[in-house]
């Protein structure tokens, strides 16, 4: 089992106390809500810590501000594609501004779901059988008959969700072949393409991953229960309709078993400072990884901080440390 992280760790260079941190919060994707509560936790927790920070939406006044006065290090609190699919993060390694977090190939490669299963399968690391159907070859070849070979090969139920997207928007379990239709409909209402997958009974597990300075570490597994038995958008961000326990309910060789297979995937895909790595635990305790989140949420909901809670850590110290390094990466 991998150790849970110390307090984080002296950085070499200046403290996260003479930085100057720029938090990058809002965008126009359709998690634009999320990552405004998540930029204001992010704020209020980094200058709880005596870190100088700023909040900033990612709009047009973004690269004048960063050509005139650029910031140490940023915080990219974004979610959706703004944040996740590595355009962001390209432009900022353009301007020469450091960032917490991974570097645009890998955030490019984790946010597509298709692509990172390929990675993960490729690397042995279990994740269940998919297919990806883009909304034009969908159409083109006949949904009756594409709906009903992946029903003959997947079997059901299934649960179908975006290609490139997060926080449970478009995704659905599909119990029963005359769902699946309006289940595609939905989620290609959020994507051009429809991620199908085997779904896998069993519990919900997050297993965070922090680098503070002495390699990849993953944080205790949170256990999430959701009232209705998904853990979609509502389930996500409304009071009580989820359970979560922090540490999960596992046994210590399921929990060695599921914090190692988190380990192998955010190394797999070539992640940085932190990641969220999102698995189902099946009736055998075996794991199966679904989707690897490289900009996790930081409300006061989001798995992340919990585990971060959990492992005994403060939530600013660890910002603090992970702005430390990204500025150091520059120097």
């Amino acid at each position: 089992m991998a150790d849970s992280p110390a307090a984080p760790t002296p950085v070499t260079g200046p403290t996260s106390d003479e930085l100057r941190v720029l938090v990058l919060a809002g965008g126009l994707s359709y998690e634009r809500d999320v990552s405004l509560r998540s930029g204001r936790r992010v704020l209020d927790a980094l200058r709880a810590v005596g870190v100088e920070a700023e909040l900033r939406d990612a709009d047009v006044a973004l690269l004048p501000a960063l050509t005139a006065d650029p910031p140490d290090a940023v915080v990219i609190a974004l979610h959706g594609a703004t944040g996740e699919d590595g355009s962001l993060r390209g432009v900022l390694d353009l301007c020469d501004v450091p960032y917490v977090g991974c570097d645009a190939r890998s955030s490019r490669l984790a946010w597509d779901k298709p692509s990172a299963k390929a990675v993960l399968r490729e690397a042995g690391i279990p994740t269940p059988d998919w297919v990806a159907l883009p909304h034009d070859r969908f159409s083109e070849l006949g949904a009756v008959a594409v709906l009903d070979r992946i029903v003959d090969r997947l079997g059901l139920p299934l649960m179908v969700k975006p290609a490139q997207g997060g926080s449970g928007l478009g995704a659905a379990v599909v119990r029963e072949a005359a769902s699946l239709p309006a289940a595609m409909v939905g989620c290609f209402a959020y994507d051009q393409t429809a991620l199908v997958e085997r779904y896998v009974p069993g519990m919900d597990v997050a297993v965070s991953v922090l680098d503070l300075g002495e390699g990849p570490r993953a944080l205790p597994p949170v256990e999430i229960v959701p009232r209705n038995g998904v853990y979609d958008y509502a389930a996500r961000y409304t009071a009580g309709r989820t359970t979560w326990h922090a540490p999960a309910r596992l046994d210590a060789a399921t929990t060695a078993q599921v914090t190692e297979v988190a380990l192998a995937a955010h190394t797999a895909l070539g992640l940085r400072d932190l990641s969220r790595v999102d698995l189902i635990v099946d009736a055998e305790g075996r794991p199966h990884v679904l989707e690897v989140n490289v900009s996790p949420g930081m409300t006061e909901t989001s798995l992340l901080p919990l585990a971060i809670q959990a492992a005994g850590l403060d939530f600013g110290r660890v910002l603090g440390t992970l702005v430390s390094r990204a500025a150091a990466r520059r120097r």
